[in-house]
């Protein structure tokens, strides 16, 4: 069975589950990792284990309060792990847990595509956005 037939016959399997999120694992994890940090933080934390700081440096866009619920969310999901080191200041440091570990095959997969069609999407929108106003203009 091809990729797309194997899609379109688990995405049934998800219908006829009414779409219920805690039934469906693939809308239950995408609503948790598929947001606007998590896959960065993800991914930046594949180099290795790193403070809080240095992955607010790694992303500069995120402000410390999304920074911190992103990171509490994906440990509580089981793809990070804190270690607090009992220090003064306590010294927190965040790693890929196995789980997280297992995630960056497919993200990188997601990566590739995403870097290699990259340019279509944008022209793509670029004449969508064309044709929109063309028939604005009609109306």
């Amino acid at each position: 069975m091809d990729a797309d037939a194997a899609l379109g016959a688990r995405f049934e399997d998800w219908a006829v589950k009414g779409f219920d999120e805690s039934r469906c694992p693939v809308r239950n994890l995408l609503d948790q990792i598929g947001d606007r940090w998590s896959m960065l933080l993800l991914a930046a934390l594949s180099a290795g284990p790193k403070r809080f700081s240095a992955l607010a440096r790694a992303v500069p866009d995120i402000s410390k309060r999304m920074l911190t619920q992103t990171l509490r969310r994906l440990e509580t999901d089981g793809f990070v792990h804190r270690d607090v080191q009992p220090t003064v200041p306590p010294s927190v440091t965040y790693s890929l847990t196995p789980l997280g570990k297992s995630f960056a095959a497919p993200m990188l997969g997601l990566v590739e595509w995403a870097e290699a069609n990259f340019a279509a999407v944008l022209a793509a929108r670029a004449r969508m956005a064309g044709e929109l106003s063309r028939r604005h203009a009609e109306i």
